[in-house]
């Protein structure tokens, strides 16, 4: 239903509006308790990038295969097909640690090579992609660092497509998790880290090369659906977990963990439990309007057309704040569309999300008909 307005109270809205008395102070705040056994951890929302969790996530520590989403990624974003066939260089057979057992010369596709990547960890499959894409090892690591960048990383250095250890190669839990994040947002990646086996053939062999995935996020959690073991002696264990519940994208990261697994069920239990994917232009309601001239409405009513979701705590929402900008009274007609101001939302002292404002229904001009009736009515006045 309308709302009806005098044009003092259209002004008192409006003036309400300038004053930004729309809301109620409640800065973003921790809402976490889980500390867990990681030396380092950080959980984060994939796409906003909001911190949920997180402890000592900016010391540099070794990550062992968790390497291997940025090897991954940075395969993807530069091989145009997938499915050409590669042949296995020298240098990749044998390589120390785990591996799919590649042979000299053998020829599997690019795609064949990020299974085992992914999946088995192969440390062979890493080293021929490394060679195949870069031209050499020492190549590939510096397009590695690189995506690192690109991704938001600022205290990550690769020296090598595996993560067998190095101490020139390190990340941090936050960077791993940026890095993981932006892996993430490619489909051809989260297909692959998400498949729990994989089906290739082995030439010279009457039985296929199967692929098992080695990490029991995928099978253990309720919409996980991601990414990356890893383990080293000095580097221990090591997990980079991924889940997705109501259109939230979780990422978890524990560096020498013994129980990466709980931990990482852990951090995205406490994740999805405390806060919710929210949009937060719902948070205005339909309380803003604007002043109409010459129009047979007094006011029109306002709104923002894009949508922004962002994890928030329910008192976090209850307590998310607008301001408006530049918004002015409108002459008629007024069209539905017509741009009035912007709108800037806060959560505490946090700017969130800002967009701009546009009527959201129209309003006629007054006919002359309705002109010489409000003549009348102020004379019989």
């Amino acid at each position: 239903m309308k709302p009806v307005f005098g044009k003092s109270a259209v002004f008192a809205v409006l003036a309400a509006i300038a004053l930004c008395v729309f809301f109620v102070s409640g800065a973003i705040g921790r809402a976490y308790a889980f500390t867990g056994s990681a030396e380092c951890m950080i959980v984060l929302e994939r796409d906003s990038g909001r911190v949920l969790n997180e402890k000592n996530a900016d010391k540099r520590h070794p990550m062992a295969s968790t390497t291997k989403i940025a090897t991954a990624i940075t395969v993807i974003e530069n091989v145009a097909d997938l499915d050409k066939k590669v042949k296995v260089p020298a240098c990749a057979v044998g390589v120390e640690g785990s591996s799919i057992y590649l042979e000299k010369d053998e020829e599997l596709s690019v795609r064949d090579l990020l299974y085992g990547l992914m999946l088995q960890s192969g440390n062979d499959c890493a080293v021929a992609l490394a060679v195949t894409v870069g031209g050499s090892v020492d190549k590939f690591a510096a397009m590695m660092n690189e995506t690192a960048v690109k991704a938001g990383a600022e205290n990550t250095h690769f020296v090598n497509p595996h993560g067998l250890h190095d101490d020139n190669h390190y990340t941090t839990a936050r960077d791993l998790a940026k890095i993981a994040a932006c892996a993430m947002k490619n489909e051809t990646f989260r297909k692959i880290v998400s498949t729990k086996r994989y089906t290739t053939s082995w030439k010279g062999r009457d039985y296929d090369r199967v692929i098992v995935n080695k990490n029991k996020i995928l099978s253990t959690y309720e919409g996980g659906d991601g990414v990356k073991t890893g383990y080293t002696v000095k580097a221990g264990r090591c997990l980079v977990a991924s889940a997705t519940r109501e259109g939230m994208n979780v990422i978890a990261v524990v560096l020498n963990c013994g129980p990466m697994f709980e931990d990482c069920r852990a951090l995205m239990d406490e994740a999805f439990s405390n806060f919710k994917l929210r949009n937060v232009t719902d948070a205005v309601g339909e309380n803003l309007y604007s002043l109409v001239t010459e129009g047979k409405a007094e006011n029109v009513k306002l709104g923002c057309t894009d949508k922004f979701y962002y994890p928030l705590t329910q008192n976090e929402y209850n307590n998310l704040r607008y301001e408006t900008e530049g918004v002015k009274p409108m002459r008629a007609p007024v069209c539905e569309g017509d741009e009035n101001g912007k709108i800037k939302i806060y959560s505490g002292n946090r700017l969130l999300f800002e967009t701009k404002l546009y009527s959201i229904e129209s309003v006629e001009p007054l006919s002359v008909a309705d002109r010489l009736g409000d003549i009348v009515k102020r004379w019989n006045s």
